[in-house]
């Protein structure tokens, strides 16, 4: 569906991507992820032929990707971050106008525009004005507007952002409904769980570079964090905390406001060797939490950067 090669864009000394190389096929929901600034936006708007590169190429479905490239186009929806409607517009005279902008056919376009607003479930809403709207369903509609034409492939940036968790899973449901009725998907988000929840493949880009692509799972498999484990209400010396560091499979240890976080390498016994050495100690302590990877943990390994912290812009 899109390959990109060994693209380069630099805004004067600065360089945003640096030979990104991208493979996404069809039928993906395909996760892009990056910290502020690591090169997602500048990506996505060489893709859409809305930016200038200085190297490399970019095909899609099969073609060369140019701002001339109308068919291409056509067959592409973009839902951006920020809410892009017009306010003076009625919810269905929104769909409508977007839609028209690929649609000419009247009796068609009516057609897609009552599948958009009830796919997204704003059929209550189509005479209101979006100011009307809460933030949840201004950003369905945002999306309602992107997809009515019914494009083989969707660009969502973080289209969840600042939403109820209603709204929130109904986009997610929404999602996946798309890329079973055939549409590819690009998404990004700083929602990690979302990201598990929904995309089929994965690549975290940082400094305009692909560091790691795969599943989920495959990307879990590269690092080198397989237990994470949490224990709050314990008060620790150093020489308790410089224990634990030394005990077999432990190679990260933080301890912050009476809360101990343990980070340790793939082994079955690692909870049970830390609770051994605090209950020796005599050292009280509340709650304990285990956890296998996540993707986060992915991400803070790989770019050094928890993405929990990068929420608020993506910058170039």
């Amino acid at each position: 569906m899109i390959q990109i090669k060994n693209l380069v864009k630099r805004y004067g000394s600065l360089l945003a991507l640096d030979h990104l190389n991208l493979s996404i096929h069809e039928g993906e929901v395909f996760g892009l992820l990056g910290p502020n600034g690591s090169g997602k936006t500048t990506a996505i708007n060489c893709l859409l032929a809305l930016l200038r590169y200085d190297k490399g190429s970019i095909t899609v479905m099969g073609e060369p990707m140019g701002p001339d490239s109308y068919e291409l186009k056509r067959q592409i929806g973009v839902v951006m971050q920020d809410v892009a409607v017009f306010e003076q517009m009625s919810v269905r005279e929104n769909v409508d106008y977007f839609c028209g902008l690929y649609i000419r056919d009247k009796a068609r376009r009516k057609e897609l525009v009552e599948d958009a607003i009830q796919f997204v479930g704003l059929g209550e809403y189509v005479k209101m004005r979006p100011k009307k709207l809460s933030g949840g369903l201004r950003r369905r509609l945002n999306i309602a507007c992107g997809i009515a034409h019914r494009p083989r492939l969707i660009i969502m940036d973080e289209p969840t952002v600042a939403v109820d968790p209603q709204s929130r899973n109904k986009i997610l449901e929404g999602i996946l409904e798309l890329n079973r009725q055939g549409s590819t998907i690009i998404y990004t988000s700083h929602y990690m769980e979302e990201v598990e929840q929904i995309c089929s493949q994965i690549a975290i880009i940082d400094h305009g570079r692909v560091l790691a692509s795969g599943t989920k799972e495959e990307l879990k498999d590269m690092i080198r964090t397989g237990e994470t484990i949490t224990i709050e209400a314990v008060a620790l010396e150093q020489e308790h905390l410089d224990a634990l560091r030394a005990l077999p499979h432990v190679f990260d240890v933080s301890y912050k406001e009476q809360i101990l976080v343990i980070r340790c390498s793939r082994a079955r016994h690692n909870l049970v060797s830390v609770l051994h050495y605090l209950e020796g100690k005599d050292l009280v302590f509340g709650k304990v939490f285990s956890e296998l990877p996540t993707l986060n943990d992915v991400f803070l390994e790989i770019t050094g950067k928890g993405l929990r912290d990068q929420q608020g812009g993506d910058g170039r």
